[in-house]
């Protein structure tokens, strides 16, 4: 403990309070002292930060991939690696992070993220050999796999469930939002102006000084050990199951739908799913347990988290292609034009938690998905040449839908969920938004390739049926959010939910 934070109180490992982030804070009813408050939000900011950084780098790359190529002697199908391996081991290792910082420290496993990935951002940058390459940025993928669901549940710990968490969780939501535009910008920028090498140096200084101040600003937060371990078979199995999908969806739009490579591991993936599920119906103490996949909040925003990264995830890719290609913008110029969706973005998450208290967390997800939806049906409509139109400005519509739709679905998954849980909802929710992103990624792209072979004279038909697809997954996520609000008067209550949570074996 740092003397900021006053001296440590005990609680209840489970569900009693706890201190800024992800350690014990006051009682309610007893204020926080001034400097434990100003020491909160400096580690507030630190997570935000580190957050922003791991999401960034799932779509930075994607402006330098050109130069990668061109630089390195790749084929297209090569240089394709350094987005998959970062999005296969992201992807895959988010659930095993997530209870790894629920039993070993999430303040220790957040910090060792962040080493690991500001390693591997180093050997990237410095990389001559294309295999080099692709190994930092499957070990990059490993280190975000611990940084993501340590940084949410460093925060759904270190908060009580009420305005404060909420708040807190708008801010996060926002990060991971504008973390995805933001990556297209600064991506043009540095590859214009510097080289590729340097989307993967920025990354040094930010983790290198997160790694000093992480000692001061975060107090370290897990459950009792008292006979519990990590499930190793369970964490081999579902890491393996979700990795094959998210390596088949990525392989999906290169060798076909219908290819072994896509075929066989999709069948990998579901035989891993199922004894996943066969092996933690019998174990004591499992991974996940059976009664949190369950809880009806942590399953509607798993499939809205999912949904938010398909339409989010696809619409940048295409975008940036459109924006490129048919409009003859440089990627700098291309960025610029997708920024308002990050502002936006930003903006809906320092406000989300005021209009959450005004209308209900269900009626955000509502609106959120609703505004989504319109902003892709206006991007049907994308010009099939000159200069900026009106339709582009729907971005701004996307981006408060997304960042929205984000902010409401992680205080939904973590309301009424024991602190002992925290570190793995946080790896679901993550693992869902990544799952969606590279299906979207796949799939938006495919459809705007597949309709633009019908014999179309202009690239943007095929970008547009691509919107009409974010519009469809949108939509649908406005049916799970409709479905949620009117489910919601049957589900317990947050302190009943919290009460009737089991003891730890």
């Amino acid at each position: 403990m740092t003397a900021a934070a006053g001296p440590a109180t005990r609680s209840d490992p489970e569900n009693g309070p706890t201190r800024p982030p992800g350690d014990t804070i006051p009682t309610a009813g007893t204020p926080a002292p001034a400097s434990a408050s100003g020491h909160q939000r400096l580690g507030l900011a630190l997570i935000l930060v580190a957050s922003f950084m791991v999401v960034l780098d799932f779509s930075i790359v994607n402006v330098a991939l050109s130069s990668i190529q061109h630089e390195l002697g790749i084929s297209a199908a090569s240089v394709q690696w350094v987005v998959t391996a970062y999005a296969i081991t992201f992807g895959g290792l988010l659930i095993l992070g997530g209870r790894a910082g629920d039993l070993y420290g999430r303040r220790r496993l957040f910090m060792a993220g962040i080493g690991v990935f500001t390693a591997a951002s180093l050997s990237g940058g410095l990389a001559h050999d294309p295999l080099l390459l692709i190994l930092s940025r499957t070990v990059q993928g490993c280190g975000a796999a611990m940084v993501a669901p340590a940084a949410l549940s460093l925060i759904t710990t270190g908060y009580p469930e009420g305005p404060r968490r909420t708040r807190a969780l708008g801010l996060y939501g926002a990060t991971a939002s504008v973390g995805f535009v933001a990556g297209q910008v600064l991506g043009g920028v540095l590859v214009e102006f510097f080289s590729w090498r340097s989307v993967f140096l920025v990354n040094i200084p930010v983790g290198l000084a997160a790694l000093l101040l992480a000692p001061r600003l975060l107090h370290e937060s897990r459950l009792s050990r008292a006979g519990r371990h990590l499930d190793t078979v369970g964490a081999t199995l579902i890491t393996g199951a979700v990795a094959a999908l998210v390596f088949a969806v990525s392989q999906a739009g290169v060798t076909g739908v219908g290819s072994a490579g896509v075929l066989v591991p999709l069948g990998l993936s579901a035989l891993a799913t199922v004894a996943f599920f066969a092996v933690e119906q019998r174990r004591a103490d499992p991974l996940v347990r059976p009664a949190l996949l369950r809880t009806r909040g942590l399953r509607s925003a798993g499939t809205l988290m999912m949904l938010l990264g398909l339409w989010n995830g696809g619409e940048m890719l295409v975008l940036s292609v459109y924006l490129q290609e048919v409009l003859r913008m440089s990627p700098l110029a291309a960025g610029l034009v997708i920024a308002p969706q990050g502002i936006v973005g930003l903006a809906t998450g320092l406000l989300g938690a005021r209009l959450a208290r005004r209308v209900g967390i269900q009626r955000v997800l509502v609106l959120t998905a609703l505004a989504a939806t319109a902003g892709f049906l206006v991007l049907t409509q994308l010009p099939m040449g000159g200069g900026y139109r009106p339709p582009l400005a729907a971005v701004v519509l996307v981006g408060f839908g997304t960042a929205g739709t984000a902010f409401g679905s992680m205080v939904t998954a973590s309301a009424g969920v024991a602190d002992r849980d925290q570190g793995l909802v946080g790896g679901v929710v993550n693992m869902s938004r990544q799952l969606g992103a590279a299906l979207g990624a796949a799939l938006l792209p495919a459809i705007a390739d597949a309709v633009d072979r019908t014999g179309h004279s202009s690239m943007a038909v095929g970008d547009r049926a691509a919107m009409l697809a974010g519009a469809a997954a949108a939509g649908l996520a406005t049916l799970v959010a409709l479905r949620t609000r009117q489910k919601s008067a049957h589900t317990p209550s947050t302190s009943e939910a919290t009460s009737k949570a089991p003891e730890p074996a």
